[in-house]
């Protein structure tokens, strides 16, 4: 199965669906989905079942639906939230950025400093729009 079918799959109420069954660890039945995502009724909570099924992302045991493949490489697990990775690249670069203009600036600015700071504010802003980019697709 492609990235490509899976991101197809992988949109609006169906998304939400795959997200509950990742955050909840556990098989799942139907009714408990559709209370869950407020989905106004089992059959379509068993629609949207379907359709990741199909992709392969899904089992059926014993009635109930567990996860069979985790595509959204892009996260981290902790607990019951899934964050996306490059959140902690961002957070690590926006502290060397703090560090940099107020612990390690030195009396005269150099071109090396300017362009370490400069360099480091970009990977900053790059992996704050990955993290960005990352959580619309499906992470937090």
């Amino acid at each position: 199965m492609g990235s490509e079918k899976t991101d197809d799959v992988l949109k609006g109420s169906t998304l939400e669906v795959y997200r509950f069954l990742l955050k909840s660890g556990k098989p799942v039945g139907t009714r408990e989905i559709q209370r869950a995502i407020n989905l106004s009724s089992p059959s379509l909570a068993a629609y949207h079942l379907t359709k990741l099924e199909e992709a392969g992302l899904l089992k059926k045991e014993n009635g109930n639906y567990a996860i069979n493949k985790v595509v959204l490489e892009d996260c981290v697990k902790v607990s019951r939230f899934l964050i996306p990775r490059f959140l902690f690249y961002a957070i690590f670069a926006v502290l060397l950025v703090v560090t940099e203009l107020t612990l390690l600036r030195p009396p005269i600015i150099t071109s090396f400093y300017f362009f370490a700071t400069v360099g480091t504010l970009i990977c900053a802003l790059a992996f704050g729009y990955e993290t960005a980019r990352v959580g619309v697709k499906g992470g937090f």
